[in-house]
């Protein structure tokens, strides 16, 4: 017989009645019944009960009565089946019990910070901490298992397709991808950094340039960015993908099945069966996204749709200047739909503006359309009938329904229209719980105007062929530059982001320079790539799926580090391990650095 198992802790069944079996695992729970203690053995498999006599030794049964859960024991006994009124169910060895005839203590366990029988929540920092423990509770034992099979599922339809899996290096040099590097201080080369790839996209590209035609990569990418509930800190996964001599529609092809094959292959995660979209997907251009749902990343369960509506107040008889002003400096008004709403009471739209104004807007105007289609509302007075009537038509409204404004300069106004449309429909709860509904969003700008920086700056991957190529560049104004970009999207959360590349030295120059950046520094920057280029490149594209967000959204979580086996904290920290970590001052001197540290009163980020 095995030293320490014979079968795992959920895999004896009625059919082993009679025999001798061994297993190993942690003590679970344990019932003391007088001269009977029951005791749940689990290992990764499952749980079985084990039963301890008092009357077949006090050693055997005092070995175990002083034992804490969470310690490690092996169990030899009989196989034995429960009587009818005992039988569990919810297990699937709840037909059988072990009777315990032997037992081993392999480690004792001191008193547990949290109970792994228990799903209660302990609060981050104890969870974190003692992540090991967290991490042996079934809950997240199914959250891990499924980042297991869904990972595995990615890469069984990327072979299927004939990709090939290729691991590229994560000492990579600093390159402007839209976040801050993790950098890395080199022993040999004084006063110089490696950095920590934000993604593998220079070396995929170039795994076209040397003609392996379709790549793929579960790979670690690094990003020193803030956490967030979608993001952790520090680093992720996500599947990589590049293929030579396609269009747009070829990725699509090739991403579909793979996206829809998991989502459906894992849609009853949760206990309950979603509806997944079938390919192909939605597309759905960013303009367009960006007026009906105020974001590029829309939940298309929401079946509110936001309308433009500046017209109904750009007019002589409208009388509400609050938003004539803003019209008149180039501002629009977005209209949000709230259906069936007309007879809520006043704190309904009382709570909608107080929520408003914490997002920073003055508020959100509306109105309400009684049983004769007649508006109502504090603003309803400044906007004569045949204005209303415009803003019925454009938006749909019928009697009893409501309508939230939102005004402002464009970005801003759809910004605010997009999130309110996701509050109405959380309050009113509108939103389709029972579907995956997964769509590209596609025909992305080229560039965007930095705010903050004040200067044109690329809004999505640098690397991107912009639509009419070096011509656009020339002739066309930046913001009016459209480019081969696209992001698929699921229940309002970004999965994929990706692009058919620029494989002309000229243009991606010229792309560059537009964003600020001179020859200069896009040879020193992206030297390989650009040389590459000069030597036969093919037209080649790609994508990249976010793994941990998939597996969020399929185990029904709102929080990404729930299905990352050890995150970082909100403030980047690692609880379990300490770090970061101050660094011996010997190996501080081999890299070449001196400190230079802030006074200890300032708070990090300042």
């Amino acid at each position: 017989m095995h030293p320490y198992r014979t079968h795992h802790c959920g895999e004896l069944r009625k059919t082993e009645v009679g025999s001798q079996a061994r297993l190993s695992g942690w003590i679970h729970r344990r019932r003391d019944h007088g001269g009977l203690m029951f005791l749940d053995l689990r290992d990764h498999y499952g749980i079985t009960q084990c039963v301890f006599k008092i009357d077949d030794g006090d050693d055997l049964f005092n070995t175990v009565d002083h034992l804490k859960l969470e310690s490690v024991i092996t169990v030899t006994g009989e196989v034995i089946a429960r009587s009818d009124d005992t039988v569990n169910s919810n297990l699937p060895t709840g037909e059988i019990e072990l009777v315990a005839e032997d037992v081993n203590i392999i480690s004792k366990a001191d008193q547990v910070p949290l109970q792994v029988n228990s799903d209660d929540d302990y609060g981050e920092e104890t969870r974190l901490k003692y992540r090991y423990l967290d991490l042996r509770r079934q809950k997240m034992q199914r959250y891990m298992k499924l980042r297991i099979d869904v990972i595995d599922k990615m890469r069984a339809r990327m072979k299927e397709q004939n990709f090939n899996e290729f691991q590229t290096p994560i000492l990579t040099t600093s390159s402007p991808e839209g976040a801050r590097d993790f950098l890395v201080p080199s022993r040999q080369h004084p006063g110089k950094f490696y950095a920590l790839p934000q993604a593998p996209q220079q070396f995929k590209q170039l795994l076209m340039m040397s003609g392996y035609d379709r790549y793929f990569q579960i790979a670690p990418c690094f990003r020193d960015e803030d956490a967030r509930a979608d993001r952790t800190a520090g680093e992720f996964y996500q599947l990589d993908i590049e293929m030579s001599f396609v269009e747009q529609d070829d990725v699509f092809a090739a991403i579909e099945p793979v996206a829809y094959d998991v989502f459906n292959s894992f849609a009853d995660f949760t206990g309950e069966t979603k509806e997944v979209s079938s390919a192909p997907f939605l597309r759905i251009p960013y303009k367009e996204s960006m007026l009906k749902y105020g974001t590029d990343k829309p939940d298309l369960r929401n079946p509110i749709e936001i309308v433009d509506v500046t017209e109904a107040f750009d007019r002589e008889d409208v009388t509400f200047n609050a938003f004539k002003n803003v019209i008149a400096k180039g501002g629009v008004v977005r209209a949000i739909p709230a259906p069936n709403t007309a007879d809520q009471p006043r704190s309904f739209y009382d709570k909608l503006n107080d929520w408003a104004r914490s997002e920073g807007a003055p508020g959100l105007g509306y109105v309400t359309f009684d049983e004769n289609g007649e508006g109502k509302g504090p603003i309803a007075k400044f906007i004569p009938e045949e204005a209303q009537a415009i803003i019925k038509e454009k938006a749909g409204l019928k009697a009893g329904d409501a309508v939230f404004f939102a005004c402002d300069q464009e970005g801003p106004a759809a910004d605010l229209a997009g999130k309110a449309r996701t509050r109405i429909a959380e309050t009113l709860q509108l939103i389709d719980e029972s579907k995956f509904i997964l769509a590209w969003i596609v025909d992305y700008p080229m560039y965007e105007f930095d705010e903050k920086e004040q200067k044109i700056d690329f809004s999505h991957n640098p690397f991107s062929m912009p639509v009419g190529g070096l011509e656009a560049l020339n002739t066309k104004g930046p913001l009016d530059i459209q480019a081969f970009q696209y992001d698929l999207v699921c229940n309002g959360y970004e999965l994929a982001s990706g692009a058919i590349r620029n494989h002309d030295p000229d243009v991606m120059a010229k792309a560059f320079e537009i964003a600020g950046y001179e020859r200069s520094v896009l040879e020193a920057k992206f030297g390989g790539m650009l040389n590459a280029f000069k030597f036969g490149a093919p037209v080649h594209g790609g994508a990249a799926l976010g793994i941990e967000r998939i597996i969020m959204l399929l185990a029904g979580q709102n929080y990404v580090r729930e299905v990352v086996p050890f995150p970082l904290n909100q403030q980047a920290e690692d609880l379990m391990m300490g770090g970061p970590t101050d660094v011996d001052a010997k190996l501080l001197k081999d890299v070449h650095i001196k400190l230079d540290l802030p006074p200890q009163s300032k708070a990090v980020g300042e």
